[in-house]
């Protein structure tokens, strides 16, 4: 309607038909598709047997929304497969794929195995190649076990168009069928069930002719020379639609995996063709049941949630609250200008936005304040709300707000902004206009320059109660060990730029009794001692106490010191700088480190190990994508040397998904298991779960094998978090919540 009511503003109508036509045809068309979301609701994609999208035992060219991340499980024996899934962009599919293969012991060696069976753990990745049109299929390019020991490893290309609104004719009536989703592939490696006479990349090189294995790996590398080799296969299948029963669909396929070769064998197959059905009982949860092989029942669920959008579940209902009386007190403000300050303090205050130091420049017309928050997320949200009480309190002559922000004493950036531009555009900032008029510009923070201080009383201290829950998955001693525990965060800060930071937690309930496997790393043991580490922390522990100092020497420069305990397995002192040019969407830091390994009960004793690490740190970010490239390169804790490389993704909301890898200078035989050091992670904001504002996070991290080379020192504060506002592009990033 609202697209119509545009055209109707530059047409001439003639007649009131002409009129009534039009608003018919949008009334139509809104109900049409309103029709079949009743008809087909919750349409979202559904999971393989795999963990990726897909039919049952074959992929397909499907994607989930960028941003969104989900969890799949699935019975289907031999194999019980958990998988993560993540979708940094709407063209890219990423999972991490952990299987328990119970046709297969752990290890060669009964004695050693025990009764536990045999663990694969591996990456998939799908990649859309073109995108699907009214008479063109989606492709997407795809790899199984990338990365991790071959055992399920293949390659496809493969196709899905949907077909809508089938229908077939019955005593003078259309019956409806449902929607469609035909896909068909071309698959190598695994993959090769149904094989074809010739691999047509053989024209383009012999080497493509034969698959070969990979000679002394020890898992978990990229095998670039056996891609799309060997034989090729085919496989297909069909994904029903079915109307009016909440979005649950039908799949048959013709299956492409290769069972004579896959995991284990023997496994057997009666049958190449594949039954399941899937059904949504909500949107994002979806139960599934299936036969497979003609001879094995499957069951599984998945679950999976959009986080890219603000506000992704529950909107906010935090909206900025008008100053009381506030004519009354911008009289007395303006009658009394040092009035003006403690007004400033005591409102903003109210709202957790702490000032810090203020001026009021008569001359200029200006009011400046400084202030320090630990509530919002977005910057420029939180600037929003101290330009929104200071309009409203400030005397009618001021004309520019100049609001700076600092973090541990450090001056951040300063956004100034026009008292006029700020009143005319309320409440949609105007992106282009808004920013040309707006200053913002990088600081570096003197307390003594301005004219309120107000007095901060210290040592002041922040403390929380949280839940905390540690865990080992995977491995001959059983497939999860783990304990919960009651945890305190602390902080308490002596001065502005002087803070303790501490964690200690109580174990509540732990099953680590039968958890007893020793590291058997040739290199220091650095965190492959991650099981004593477990058992002997496991009734009282203190995981960090850090004692910081910050300061900025230079604008664009930040410095911190600290020594204690940085994490639960090292402590000693050290500290990083870092220049961060405001304007520039790079950075270049350095840190330097000297460490003792701790003891085992993560108390206050510590084992003979030490040694010194550091590495110089380049960050790059692409404003226009959102990726930030991390890099450090040095000497690492095991006292190798080498490169760490980090991807990861902003979205909107504040999510953050990412992935790793690094590489020394020590041998595949010296790293083992895994070859080298690699995982994933995703933090999502706390505040995307409920409806107020808060700064805090949730997150997850995960890597296939727990080994001493290529790790890095963890320790709490870091530069680059601690000065993320230092940028013009994080507050231009969220220009949009000026009013939220």
């Amino acid at each position: 309607i609202e697209k119509v009511l545009v055209t109707l503003s530059a047409v001439n109508l003639k007649t009131p038909k002409l009129f009534l036509f039009l608003f018919l045809t949008s009334l139509n068309i809104n109900l049409e598709a309103s029709l079949q979301d009743y008809i087909y609701p919750n349409q979202k994609p559904s999971f393989s047997n795999y963990g990726s999208l897909g039919l049952m035992q074959n992929p397909n060219a499907r994607f989930h929304e960028e941003g969104t991340l989900a969890f799949s499980y699935t019975i289907m024996q031999p194999y019980l497969r958990g998988s993560i899934v993540a979708y940094p962009f709407n063209w890219l599919e990423a999972s991490y794929q952990y299987a328990d293969i119970n046709n297969q012991l752990y290890s060669p060696f009964p004695t050693f195995s025990g009764n536990q069976t045999f663990k694969d753990k591996g990456f998939d990745v799908k990649i859309r190649m073109l995108k699907e049109s009214e008479l063109i299929p989606q492709i997407a390019v795809g790899f199984r076990d990338l990365a991790g020991t071959g055992i399920f490893s293949s390659e496809y290309i493969v196709g899905s168009k949907l077909i809508s609104d089938i229908s077939l004719p019955f005593r003078g009536t259309e019956i409806p069928i449902g929607h469609i989703d035909v896909s068909l592939g071309l698959g190598w490696g695994m993959l090769t069930g149904n094989d074809v006479d010739r691999n047509p990349f053989t024209r383009i090189s012999e080497d493509f002719r034969v698959r070969e294995g990979v000679e002394g790996t020890q898992g978990g590398e990229l095998s670039l020379q056996t891609f799309f080799s060997g034989k090729m296969g085919t496989f297909g299948g069909i994904e029903l639609y079915l109307p009016y029963l909440n979005g649950a669909r039908l799949k048959l396929e013709y299956d492409g995996v290769d069972y004579k070769k896959e995991g284990f064998p023997p496994v057997k197959q009666d049958s190449k063709v594949n039954f399941g059905f899937t059904y949504p009982v909500t949107e994002n949860f979806h139960l599934k049941i299936g036969l497979v092989r003609g001879n094995t029942l499957n069951f599984g669920f998945s679950y999976s949630g959009t986080y890219a959008k603000k506000d992704p579940f529950i909107p906010k209902n935090e909206p900025h609250i008008p100053v009381p009386n506030a004519n009354i007190e911008k009289r007395v403000n303006t009658d009394f200008p040092e009035f003006l300050y403690i007004s400033s303090l005591r409102h903003l205050q109210a709202r957790n936005l702490n000032v810090q130091a203020a001026t009021l420049d008569e001359e200029s017309n200006s009011y400046e304040v400084v202030y320090a928050q630990s509530r919002h997320s977005s910057y420029t949200r939180s600037a929003g709300r101290v330009a929104r009480v200071l309009d409203e309190i400030s005397p009618d002559y001021i004309d520019t707000f100049k609001i700076t922000n600092i973090n541990a004493n450090m001056g951040l950036h300063t956004i100034s902004l026009s008292r006029d531009k700020l009143v005319r555009h309320n409440p949609v900032p105007i992106k282009n206009v808004t920013i040309q008029e707006t200053e913002i510009t990088p600081i570096k923070y003197d307390f003594d320059n301005y004219d309120f201080q107000p007095k901060t009383n210290f040592p002041a201290h922040f403390w929380s109660i949280v839940p905390n829950l540690r865990s080992q998955i995977g491995g001959p001693d059983g497939f999860y060990f783990g304990d919960f525990r009651i945890g305190l965060k602390s902080e308490l800060l002596f001065q502005k730029n002087i803070s303790l930071l501490s964690s200690f937690s109580v174990g509540v309930v732990d099953n680590y009794g039968e958890l007893k496997l020793a590291s058997d790393s040739v290199l220091p043991h650095v965190r492959s001692d991650i099981v004593q580490y477990l058992k002997q922390s496991k009734k009282i522990a203190m995981e960090r106490s850090q004692l910081s100092f910050f300061y900025n020497p230079l604008p664009e420069v930040f410095v911190k010191t600290s020594v204690g305990y940085f994490e639960p397995m090292f402590g000693g002192f050290g500290g990083e700088v870092l220049y961060k040019p405001f304007y520039k969407t790079w950075s270049l830091g350095a840190e330097l480190w000297r460490v003792k390994q701790r003891a085992y009960d993560q108390r206050l004793k510590f084992q003979d190990y030490e040694t010194t690490t550091g590495y110089i740190n380049f960050n790059y970010f692409e404003p226009r994508s959102r990726i930030l490239l991390q890099v450090k390169g040095g000497r690492f804790l095991a006292e190798d040397s080498g490169l760490h490389f980090d991807v990861s993704r902003r979205f909107k909301s504040g999510m953050r998904t990412g992935v790793y890898v690094a590489k020394t200078d020590i041998s595949r035989a010296e790293f083992g298991e895994g070859s080298y050091e690699k995982g994933f992670y995703f933090f999502i904001p706390v505040e995307a779960f409920f409806t107020n504002y808060s700064k805090g996070s949730v997150g997850f991290g995960l890597r296939p094998v727990t080994r001493d080379g290529a790790q890095i020192l963890i320790h709490g504060h870091d530069l680059w978090g601690v000065t993320d506002q230092a940028t013009s592009h994080s507050i231009l990033r969220d220009w949009d919540d000026l009013y939220d």
